[in-house]
């Protein structure tokens, strides 16, 4: 079994990706605030 992911996940992956930078740079503080706290509860920030 290949642990990589294929092309198609990749470009689908990098795509995700794109839009939600494009999302966080319009957001407030505070949401932003509530996104890193939402990220950080679930581990996928380790330092908050």
């Amino acid at each position: 079994m290949e642990d990589r992911l294929s092309d198609t996940d990749d470009y689908r992956r990098d795509h995700f990706v794109r839009i939600i930078e494009r999302a966080v740079e319009k957001m407030t503080l505070k949401e932003l605030e509530a996104v890193a706290y939402d990220l950080f509860t679930k581990g996928y920030l380790e330092d908050y």
